[in-house]
């Protein structure tokens, strides 16, 4: 009697976590950094499992307090549009819903001392989704749900859609030369595809990013079990330019960014050269990360626990030297979240003349940019890249569908798609 007492206390402190935490990837304590979620051999590979494979998901982060602890982990159920869903997690997971991170590795040879974490997931002696669809994957600090540490999206797929697209230019002359359209069709098979119209939702990722995500896409048309999504006012992306690229993969061999490198006894400062905004410059293909990041290094066996960090200066020079009236500047990519943030908003340097922040970043090959925030429209963002159609970025198309009486979104779906298959050394 004692024991289930315990175990319904548990579950009760479990779904008040699920119910009340924010619902998004954050990092909630300021120790723990380079948090990846990835498909197994793909840091820049979206964090997909497919239902009754051998898919593998991996997911990685450091404390960089450098003690032991002890991580837990839970999987939550989400709908298409990452709020949870009203299900106990004995619903979709089998096995326990908490289990413990077990490997550690204690950092070596990097000045830096820090606790680097993993697990494959999903742990077959553990828990396992059961159900597809979106899953917020919550790591927290001694079994407490509480405690909370971090969360990451993750994707279970139960495939039974075909998914053809491409990626062309817009027709309409505002966007002809800027923008980029996708064009797709989905083949539903296997499910009741009745009123599929009002049942399948569809989402567009460019470049893993959901911050600028288009959701609730409806098909043009139904044909048969075919839906058709090629209307000229929808899946429409600003195409931005290739990312500004940052190699730390060495400390000690400067790459052609790096301004100047301060070596002290137990850290490392690096100062970049200054950028500048790329609007007015011609497009230039070379081949970048889509904004993301890869851990790497030149002189060590393991990255993950042998790469050391070090605090990254940037600075970028407005035009004229003068500050953006009534814009904030914020740098953004994969290793921020892009997260407009405090933490990522810009100082102005009245001496220099120059915007100016810090990043401590483990070594690695980094994508960034540049993004300017309008103080009295909170929601309008500028980039100061440019927006080439010439652009190489990679579109990723989530379908869902729920029939009446699913009580959670299933995802069926995914397929990628690049918007350039020459992807020449050189492109003007």
């Amino acid at each position: 009697m004692r024991f289930i007492r315990y175990r319904l206390l548990f579950l009760f402190c479990l779904m008040g976590f699920i119910t009340l935490a924010q619902q998004e990837e954050i990092i909630y304590k300021p120790y723990i950094s380079t948090v990846q979620l990835f498909q197994y051999g793909n840091q820049q590979g979206l964090p997909v499992y497919t239902l009754n494979s051998g898919d593998q998901v991996e997911l990685g982060f450091d404390d960089l307090e450098g003690s032991l602890k002890n991580y837990y982990y839970t999987y939550v159920l989400c709908d298409y549009n990452w709020q949870p869903v009203n299900l106990n997690p004995f619903d979709y997971i089998k096995g326990f819903t908490v289990n413990r991170i077990s490997t550690y590795r204690y950092s070596s040879i990097a000045f830096t001392r820090y606790t680097h974490y993993q697990a494959i997931l999903p742990d077959r002696n553990a828990a396992l989704p059961t159900r597809s669809g979106n899953y917020l994957l919550k790591v927290f600090l001694d079994g407490d749900t509480s405690k909370r540490v971090f969360s990451k999206r993750m994707y279970v797929l139960d495939p039974k859609v075909t998914i053809a697209a491409e990626v062309v230019q817009p027709f309409s002359p505002q966007v002809f030369t800027t923008h980029q359209k996708l064009k797709f069709s989905a083949s539903v098979k296997g499910i009741n595809s009745f009123s599929a119209a009002q049942q399948v939702k569809a989402v567009i990722l460019q470049n893993n990013r959901w911050d600028n995500a288009q959701t609730d896409i409806p098909p043009t048309f139904v044909r048969g079990n075919v839906l058709e999504y090629n209307s000229e006012n929808i899946a429409i992306f600003e195409a931005g330019k290739e990312w500004r690229w940052l190699d730390l993969r060495s400390f000690r061999l400067q790459s052609d960014r790096v301004e100047k490198a301060t070596y002290n006894k137990t850290s490392t400062d690096i100062f970049l050269k200054p950028d500048a905004d790329r609007r007015a410059q011609r497009y230039v293909y070379f081949p970048d990360y889509n904004g993301m990041y890869n851990i790497a290094t030149y002189e060590t066996i393991n990255p993950l626990w042998q790469g050391d960090y070090a605090s990254v200066y940037f600075s970028y020079v407005p035009p004229n030297g003068i500050p953006y009236a009534k814009q904030d500047i914020y740098l953004i990519g994969g290793f921020t979240g892009y997260n407009l943030s405090d933490k990522w908003k810009m100082t102005y340097n009245e001496e220099l003349k120059l915007y100016e922040t810090k990043a401590f970043l483990k070594q690695g090959y980094y994508n960034y940019s540049y993004s300017l925030k309008d103080t009295d429209t909170p929601g309008k963002i500028t980039p100061l890249e440019g927006n080439y159609w010439e652009t190489e970025n990679s579109y990723t198309i989530l379908i869902y569908y729920k029939s009446f009486t699913d009580r959670a979104d299933q995802l069926i779906g995914v397929s990628q798609v690049n918007s350039r298959r020459d992807r020449p050394g050189f492109s003007f």
